[in-house]
């Protein structure tokens, strides 16, 4: 494979790179953002325009070993109700500082588990968060669902309060992978999971998969996607495991020894892409795919692809808001993160102020080398005359900036006056070719694995 050997020439099999869900990303953020300058953000947004929401529900009856994200244990609900008592004095205080007629475009609970909630708390959690702001004519309401924690009851009242869309996530079907990275979820448990989703008339159906797994094989995630095919997701993410223990401490509890090579990393990428493809799925961008018919593969089509902390989606908003413990916000004017520790956080909310610890404030050419690392991780391509006509740049500044990427990059890449774009081959390194664009200091952030 030619990419695998300039891959090796280059050294890049062990390069630590940004997801590029945000730019400038978290590690970026600085404390020079606080409350007052979040709530005048929210006081900009235009009146009756849509944002999107995502709230943030910390908690989790288990804490699996492979996960990363801010999640805390818990195995009785009263921690849960006191957090939704939170939320609802969070989201009264969003209400004050936003402007009239805001609807949602899209609404996202993540976590965490937000399928902890019992009913009662969800119907608590949704009518709070619809006394805010509306679900916008053709929005999108998704749910994080664990299989091992979802019953009729629950996703009774989730579609009556308006789910259109639900998540689950997969990581490996294989029983020996599962006990290594501490999530046991069989495929019986997960289609029955599914089947009560769809019987609620949720019909929408997003997965994750991991591949870097340690012990995984080509045939163990061939099994695995195969058997996740027979569940006929719209949607699904292929995610690399990032190994990151010295950020997740429990990761400390996979062996090290037991994980793929980056050279085997990318034959399991390889590996399932074909079988979603083979199975008629149209690839979008560097790790998701989705059926023909699903929005984000019509968005892909017609060039309004984007990209956020959630991964690739079609919402065409500019601000997202995040509620909940170190949920992160987007707007024009830059990134607000909220404390990220649960106790903080309420604390704040508590006092009658927003939490908010760190962020970003846009600043010379975040805007332009943002949106050219976006369509890179989108499209494999940046136009030009775009850029020059949305930035005002010269186009020998312009030809400059794609000249010392291209660079960096030899055989992987096309440049020129019509733009940059990544040759099909190499799309597996795009992350690594969209570092170039990405002016700050990434030595000390700590990313993945680029592979």
């Amino acid at each position: 494979m030619v990419i695998k050997t300039q891959l090796a020439t280059l050294g890049l099999f062990d390069a630590k790179v940004p997801r590029y869900t945000s730019y400038p990303t978290a590690p970026q953020f600085r404390n020079d953002v606080g409350p007052d300058l979040f709530g005048q953000w929210i006081e900009a947004i235009p009146e009756d325009s849509e944002i999107s929401l995502y709230v943030h529900v910390p908690f989790c009856r288990r804490l699996c070993w492979f996960c990363a994200c801010r999640t805390q244990g818990t195995q009785t609900l009263a921690p849960v109700a006191a957090y939704v008592e939170m939320l609802r004095q969070e989201l009264a205080l969003l209400a004050a500082h936003l402007p009239r007629g805001v609807r949602l475009s899209r609404l996202h609970w993540g976590g965490g588990t937000p399928t902890l909630l019992d009913p009662g708390l969800m119907e608590d959690l949704a009518g709070a968060i619809f006394n805010v702001a509306p679900l916008a004519d053709g929005g999108e309401f998704s749910v994080e669902i664990d299989p091992n924690e979802i019953d009729d009851a629950r996703l009774a009242m989730l579609s009556a309060m308006g789910m259109n869309r639900a998540s689950i996530g997969v990581q490996d079907f294989d029983a020996g992978i599962q006990q290594v990275i501490g999530r046991i979820q069989s495929y019986e448990v997960t289609r029955d999971a599914v089947d009560m989703i769809r019987s609620h008339g949720v019909h929408s159906l997003n997965a994750d998969i991991l591949f870097g797994l340690p012990n995984q094989s080509n045939e163990k995630i061939t099994e695995s996607v195969q058997k996740l095919l027979s569940l006929s997701p719209d949607r699904v993410a292929l995610y690399g495991y990032a190994h990151v223990p010295w950020m997740a401490k429990r990761q400390q509890m996979i062996p090290s020894d037991a994980l793929p090579t980056p050279e085997e990393r990318l034959e399991l990428f390889e590996t399932a892409r074909r079988l979603f493809l083979w199975d008629g799925y149209s690839e979008i961008g560097i790790d998701h795919f989705a059926t023909t018919e699903d929005s984000l593969a019509r968005a892909q089509r017609e060039g309004r692809l984007k990209r956020n902390f959630q991964g690739y989606t079609d919402d065409a908003t500019d601000v997202l808001i995040g509620v909940g413990a170190s949920s992160i916000s987007r707007f024009p004017q830059g990134y607000a993160q909220n404390a990220p520790a649960t106790s903080v956080h309420t604390a704040a909310i508590r006092e009658g102020r927003f939490s908010t610890s760190r962020g970003h404030l846009f600043k010379g050419e975040d805007r332009m080398r943002g949106r050219m690392i976006e369509a890179l991780m989108c499209d494999f391509r940046i136009d030009a005359e775009e850029i020059r006509r949305d930035f005002d740049i010269a186009p020998e500044a312009l030809t400059a900036i794609f000249a010392d990427a291209a660079a960096a990059f030899p055989g992987m890449v096309d440049h020129g006056a019509a733009g940059f774009a990544i040759i099909p081959e190499a799309r597996p390194l795009t992350r690594m070719i969209a570092r170039a664009f990405d002016a700050y200091d990434l030595s000390m952030a700590g990313h993945s694995s680029a592979i």
